[in-house]
Formats: C-alpha cells, sequence, structure tokens
C-alpha cells in the first residue's frame, strides 16, 4: 500500500480520518459488508477536503479493508476484531487495536517484539504513532523495536495458487509487499530520530526459519497481543487485468487477542506475556539471523 509520507502536510488529516475508520470498522460501527457513508458525507463529519478523504479510501482499499466501485461507494470486505482478556464482561472486551498500540507509545521507552508473516500491519501504526508525536501528543524518548519475519528461501505454504501450487508469482508478491513495508517502517522511524523528534530510535529485523501460523505482538514487556492466520480462498490481481484463485490467509484482518499481565504471576494474562517474551527471546538470539 502507498504510505502517507511524513513530508506530506496533509499526512495528519488522512491519518486521523483512517483511524477513526478503522476504529469503527472494530467496533462494528461499520460492519463486515456494510456501505462507508458517501465521500462527501465523511469530509463534511471530519471537517477536511474530500481529497483527504478519498485519500484515507486510498489506504483502506489498498489495505484489503474496503471495496470501491464508481457508482456503488465502498463497502467493508474486512475487519479487525482485538477480544482483550483484561476485561471479565464481554461486551466490554471487545475494543480496537490501535488504542493498543496508541496506549504503549504513550510511555517515555517503546518497546515493540514483533513477530508476523509480512511488516504491513506494524508499518501502519507506528506511522500512526509518528503523527501523533509530530503533533506534540506524545513524546516517547526510546523506540527499540525487533521483528521477526519467515526467511525468504522457506516454501511458502500461503499465499499459493490454488490449482498451481507452484507458480512463483505470489510468494515474489508476497516478499515485495514485505520489503516495501519494512523499509517504509525504517524510513518513518529514522525520520523521527533525524528530526530530533525521539532521541532514541533501534529498529532491528531477523529472518527465521519458521512460517508464522499467528501474528505476536509484544508491548513494552507488560502486554501481548495474538492472532492466527485463518486460511482463505480469494482472487488478487496480478497486474495487467490479470487475477488468480488463490489461497491466501487474513493478516489485518485476523482476529486478535490481547493479553495484559496484573499484580497475580499466575494469571493468564501474566502467564501468557512471560511465556510468549520467553519464547521471542529464545527464537531471537538462538534461531535468527
Amino acid at each position: 500500500m502507498d504510505g502517507v509520507r511524513a513530508s506530506d502536510g496533509g499526512g495528519r488529516e488522512v491519518s486521523r480520518v483512517l483511524e477513526t475508520l478503522w476504529d469503527r470498522m472494530a467496533d462494528g460501527t461499520y460492519p463486515l459488508g456494510s456501505q462507508l457513508p458517501a465521500q462527501r458525507e465523511l469530509a463534511e463529519e471530519f471537517g477536511v477536503s474530500r481529497d483527504t478523504v478519498q485519500r484515507a479510501l486510498k489506504e483502506l482499499v489498498g489495505g484489503g479493508w474496503i471495496e470501491s466501485r464508481q457508482g456503488s461507494g465502498s463497502r467493508v470486505i474486512k475487519t479487525q476484531r482485538v477480544q482483550s482478556l483484561v476485561s471479565r464482561n464481554p461486551r466490554s472486551a471487545r475494543t480496537a487495536l490501535r488504542p493498543i498500540i496508541s496506549s504503549a507509545f504513550e510511555q517515555p521507552e517503546v518497546t515493540l517484539d514483533v513477530y508476523t508473516l509480512t511488516s504491513e500491519t506494524l508499518e501502519i501504526h507506528i506511522r500512526l504513532q509518528a503523527e501523533r508525536i509530530r503533533a506534540g501528543e506524545i513524546a516517547p524518548q526510546r523506540i527499540a523495536a525487533r521483528m521477526l519475519l519467515p526467511s525468504e528461501g522457506l516454501d511458502f505454504p500461503f499465499p499459493r495458487a490454488k490449482d498451481d501450487p507452484g507458480d512463483p508469482r505470489l510468494r515474489d508478491r508476497l516478499l515485495a509487499i514485505t520489503r516495501r513495508h519494512t523499509s517504509s517502517l525504517r524510513y518513518v522511524l529514522e525520520a523521527l530520530k533525524v528530526e530530533g523528534l525521539v532521541p532514541s530510535i533501534d529498529l532491528e529485523i531477523r529472518h527465521v526459519p519458521l512460517v508464522p501460523p499467528c501474528k505476536l505482538y509484544l508491548l513494552n514487556g507488560t502486554e501481548a497481543l495474538q492472532g492466527f492466520y485463518e486460511v482463505i480462498e480469494r482472487r488478487i490481481a496480478l497486474g495487467g487485468g490479470e487475477e488468480i484463485v488463490a489461497l491466501d490467509v487474513l493478516g489485518l484482518g485476523a482476529t486478535l487477542t490481547h493479553y495484559a499481565q496484573d499484580d497475580d504471576p499466575d494469571s493468564t494474562g501474566s502467564v501468557f506475556v512471560a511465556s510468549s517474551q520467553a519464547w521471542f527471546d529464545s527464537v531471537w538470539n538462538l534461531l535468527a539471523t
């Protein structure tokens, strides 16, 4: 997906519209299959130009969240669900990913350990937090991120062509997406340091000979988000008007479970966070390159 660059003066407004639309899709305001309001209505609600709304919608289309057709508006085709174990009330346990990431970035020192198939989701949320830093809403003094990605030489079980598992084009497409978002992630973080907004930035990416069955986020050593990749069948556009029926996985739209440490070391949240951190550290130190 084409990112909203830090140097873009309208990036802050685009990010604000994006954040709100993501939250509404996550909390059920815009459920799966529903139509988003018309561009004119969104522009009036947010007090922005239609061009800003169009750029935000383009981001959502590129991320596979919505589909837009001329004359038919925009329809939600994917949502992000987060189920939190912090609350015992099932209704209040439903939350959105952005507030959890945002809360983690409100600390003076931010640590992120991420195990994922691609860097797409992380890059999106880092860009949103970078806009908050530039706006003076938050002021972390250090951001340290470690990301584990699958080794590029692996035989990926997904995505692959349904009728021709040996077709290399979907694997090449996956690697290109990962490289693009990884490059953007580095750009965004390095820019924060160059501009003097965050004194200390550390980003390290390693590859591991494992294809992740789930994504895992560890935030500041106290919270964890885990979501299994659900295998789906869908059509993927390859360019030049060609489409291919593929077996792919839900990434941005995967359901996530939120765990948090508390005062009880034997609670579900505390045990999950501690064991996940120990697993990540072992793989990082002993298997990853």
